[in-house]
């Protein structure tokens, strides 16, 4: 008998769970094999699932976010008890604040065996009661049957509720059980259907919209699945959009009337302001995407959002549609056939809308530059010379949130991975290697700070065996600049925020990629030629008090 015919033989908790997230087509799952949850590694295998182990159950979340965001199916993690399970919840608290979709599976204490406080290994006061507070929902189940009704609740969360990450706990003794499960239990069920507009309010805004001089319509992470409508609905209209990182990249950022995601400057924000009509898709309006408390529209409010709750929240709707945002614009857009416009009026509108657009671009750049100059410059530098469709992940870094996120023009969603409401450091690398995992046609790229960087270094080595091709531009301002400024605003001598820096380049090598130095926009345009070329990890260090900001001429 093969080795993987006995293992079918033990068909445990551990495989019905496992099987079942199989059949909704996820094929990769993230984590670190642990003693407790040897039953969840079993199957994979069989299942043709592929294991990616991280070294660190923290770059296992992010790396199952970055896989996320590039397949649209939920990332989904393996955790030991315990500590594993506490590692990963920073991702959680990710997935949860930027709404996307995430399963971790841990085991728990035996059934009878909770809160014991006896000393067994991985003894955890109460690991439910810790993530239930950082997910959607968590569970403790106590038969293999709710372990697979807890995997159907999750998928039909994610497909028809608010997109977030959710925790199903297994008991050890109840993983390593025999599963009495029939195999049509285990069959996926079908998603809900989207939610659909009200007629009534359709009708409304598209009387409102096709009535407004100015409209503009902004784009949240709701609306990434809804493009093509997107789009077809803003040309309509010749409404100029802008979007949130979150939503970046949803109308390609080349296209006329897209103003980008720069909604935390005041040039880009004002746009949205100062609309007589603005229809805002799938978006909370938080003060992470705003940089200020509230956006404080000046014209009539049309929200588009799959939660009730989220139409009125940090902004006043003057309209709320509960929909999806693919048939609520689909819907708009057939409705605004009632509403004819003649062909020259068309054109001028048209044009209107297209030069007020590059007007809105360039104050954009002016003001970003103005901010932080030398971010702005390497940041134009850095988007010229990565290639087409590329991936490029970032961290809360300033390179990243003053600079590239600014300027790197995206044609489509996901394109950016990052995490504007959570806000965390360690998340570039990880998720960059899920992305390429699962798309594997694009490039990928990580662009980051130096301190940033030391949150997750250990998974170059993750990289490296898992024969991924990542590039790595680590921007060194020698610690933590954005704190140090801060302790200088509050009046505090800086303390604990200049870092001693290790050889990047040599650090890469150690790990057996390719180290490589810039120095100006010619050296880093042919280091990333060079990197792609030859694959692997690549890591380009950027030491950014020497970098020449004035060499070469970028492009947008």
């Amino acid at each position: 008998m093969s080795a993987i015919a006995s293992t079918e033989a033990r068909r445990t908790t551990g495989w019905v769970v496992v099987e079942t997230i199989r059949g909704y087509g996820v094929d990769t799952v993230f984590g670190i094999p642990g003693t407790h949850n040897l039953e969840l590694y079993r199957p994979l295998d069989a299942l043709g699932i592929r294991p990616v182990t991280t070294r660190h159950e923290q770059g296992a979340g992010y790396a199952a976010d970055g896989w996320s965001l590039q397949t649209g199916l939920p990332g989904v993690v393996i955790t030991t008890s315990g500590p594993g399970l506490l590692n990963a919840l920073s991702a959680a608290g990710t997935a949860y604040c930027e709404s996307r979709p995430m399963i971790i599976i841990a085991p728990g204490p035996a059934r009878g065996a909770e809160f014991a406080d006896v000393g067994t290994l991985h003894e955890t006061k109460d690991q439910l009661a810790a993530a239930s507070a950082i997910v959607e929902w968590g569970r403790r189940v106590q038969t293999a049957a709710e372990a697979v009704a807890a995997v159907h609740d999750a998928f039909e969360l994610f497909a028809a509720r608010r997109p977030r990450p959710v925790y199903i706990e297994i008991p050890l003794d109840l993983l390593e059980a025999e599963a009495d499960v029939p195999a049509d239990a285990l069959a996926p069920r079908a998603g809900a259907p989207a939610t659909r507009p009200d007629a009534e309010s359709v009708a409304t805004a598209a009387r409102l919209l096709a009535g407004a001089r100015e409209p503009v319509v902004l784009a949240g992470g709701g609306s990434r699945g809804a493009a093509a409508e997107l789009r077809a609905l803003a040309e309509r209209l010749s409404a100029p959009v802008i979007t949130t990182l979150n939503g970046k990249g949803v109308l390609d950022e080349r296209h006329p009337l897209a103003i980008g995601s720069s909604l935390r400057l005041a040039a880009g924000r004002s746009r949205a302001q100062e609309a007589d009509v603005l229809l805002v898709v799938g978006s909370k309006l938080g003060e992470a995407e705003l940089w200020v408390d509230r956006l404080a529209a000046r014209g009539t409010v049309i929200r588009i959002d799959l939660l009730d709750s989220q139409i009125a929240k940090n902004q006043h709707a003057d309209l709320g549609i509960v929909a999806d945002a693919r048939p609520a614009l689909a819907a708009i857009l057939d409705a605004l056939e009632q509403h004819p416009v003649d062909a020259a009026e068309a054109q001028k509108r048209s044009e209107r809308a297209e030069a007020s657009v590059a007007e809105t671009v360039a104050r954009v750049r002016a003001e970003s530059a103005e901010l932080s100059a030398q971010n702005t410059a390497l940041a134009e530098h850095i988007a010229a010379a990565l290639p087409e469709r590329a991936v490029v992940a970032t961290d809360s870094s300033q390179i990243a949130y003053w600079g590239l996120l600014n300027t790197l023009r995206v044609s489509e969603p996901n394109s950016t991975p990052y995490m504007a409401t959570y806000a965390t450091l360690g998340y570039g690398l990880p998720a960059a290697l899920g992305a390429r995992i699962a798309a594997p046609d694009r490039p990928a790229f990580v662009v980051v700070g130096d301190g940033a960087l030391m949150f997750s270094m250990q998974e170059f080595i993750t990289v490296v065996e898992q024969r991924l091709d990542v590039t790595v531009i680590v921007v060194d301002n020698g610690g933590y600049a954005e704190i140090k400024q801060n302790e200088a605003d509050a009046g505090i001598a800086p303390v604990g925020v200049d870092l001693v820096q290790p050889d990047w380049a040599a650090v890469a090598t150690a790990f057996g990629g390719t180290g490589r130095r810039a120095s100006d926009a010619q050296q880093l345009a042919a280091a990333v030629e060079a990197a792609g070329a030859e694959g692997g990890l690549q890591l380009i260090h950027i030491d950014q008090a020497a970098y020449a900001y004035d060499s070469g001429e970028a492009r947008r």
